[in-house]
């Protein structure tokens, strides 16, 4: 089973409602579609979304680095070389980690369609479900509420709640939420780098005292400042998790290696895919620290990449996937199933993609 030709498509779906973060607002996925053909028939399947403020990547640069660059260095490789194709692959292009894992994620989807196996079997098969938290767009406090309890009533047990534009209206939002869902449901605070470091020990520190329960607060600071990551993460009781701080195996060493974090957030189109991730679930292991797997705004593609990866290994404890719920239609056949918060892994080969209906030509 050879490469012998990568294809780029667009995507475009609605959003149910605006997702708002510290750093933007989006409205629908407008995604890169790739798809890997080979010379015995056989498709694979990726996405890379745009998110410029994180990655720097938009669509325009992953289709440059794609035909430009990434497609030169693998046509005619086979897709049991998953090393050799990888080694290529980083070797074709620095940065562009979304195309690069838009690539990977294609190739994985092809070595499992040649095994005949799911790929997160492939990769270790430790669960074939996991459970995903729903995150909550920075909006007003009472409109927050009403979120979550529409959250609660479909039946998940984490929220994710957005923060860090306005730290007092942000601790009024966390307040507002705890109050309205109880203490059986686990709230997770994401400030996508928008507080200062002291500013942030003050704001965790009052709802620590105001009795507000926190499982996790993620990304507190600028993704630079591993100095004010590492004050945050040490002068708090709640966990703190890097997530924009953190895109390569590097980065994991480091982080982990000053105790910067407690737990760090992996997403694919911030390493560059599954093999990246592979590289830093192990560092995280090898340091006895737990990681989260999340996505950027994704189809059911990706989604469904990133939960094959969950689904493989013991010591992603965490699941942010949610934006298939967030999602106003959903133009993939195959891949995950959901079931409530609950997504199953396919049991077909590769992925499980068979299908992403409405294409369009770039």
């Amino acid at each position: 089973m050879r490469i012998q030709s990568i294809e780029l498509k667009h995507v475009s779906i609605p959003l149910k409602k605006p997702f708002k973060t510290a750093l933007r607002t989006v409205l629908s996925a407008e995604d890169t579609i790739l798809l890997i053909h080979t010379d015995d028939g056989q498709t694979g399947y990726g996405e890379a979304p745009p998110t410029a403020v994180i990655t720097g990547d938009t669509n325009g640069s992953v289709q440059g680095a794609v035909q430009e660059s990434i497609g030169n260095a693998l046509i005619g490789e086979e897709i049991e070389n998953i090393e050799r194709i990888m080694d290529k692959l980083d070797k074709s292009i620095v940065r562009n980690s979304s195309a690069r894992a838009a690539v990977d994620m294609a190739v994985y989807d092809l070595l499992g369609k040649r095994y005949q196996t799911p790929v997160y079997k492939l990769l270790g098969g430790y669960r074939d479900r996991i459970e995903s938290d729903i995150t909550l767009s920075i909006n007003e406090p009472e409109e927050m509420r009403e979120d979550a309890l529409q959250a609660i009533a479909q039946g998940f047990t984490a929220i994710k709640i957005k923060v860090g534009c306005d730290i007092q209206k942000d601790i009024q939002r966390v307040k507002a939420v705890r109050e309205a869902i109880g203490y059986n449901i686990k709230i997770r605070l994401d400030a996508n780098q928008g507080w200062q470091p002291k500013e942030a020990v003050r704001g965790i520190r009052k709802l620590e005292d105001a009795g507000v329960e926190m499982e996790l607060v993620e990304q507190p600071v600028k993704a630079w400042d591993l100095e004010g990551l590492k004050f945050v993460t040490d002068h708090v009781e709640t966990l703190i998790m890097a997530d924009e701080s953190m895109f390569s195996p590097y980065d994991a060493f480091k982080i982990l290696s000053m105790r910067a974090a407690d737990l760090i957030n992996i997403k694919l189109m911030k390493c560059g895919g599954i093999h990246q991730a592979l590289k830093i679930v192990a560092i995280a292991e090898a340091c006895g620290v737990e990681c989260m797997l999340g996505s950027m705004v994704e189809s059911k593609v990706a989604v469904t990449a990133a939960a094959h990866l969950a689904g493989a290994k013991k010591n992603i404890t965490r699941f942010d996937l949610d934006t298939i719920y967030l999602l106003g239609e959903n133009p993939v056949i195959g891949g995950v199933e959901t079931q409530g918060p609950v997504l199953v892994l396919p049991k077909g080969p590769g992925l499980g993609i068979e299908e992403v209906k409405g294409l369009t030509d770039i």
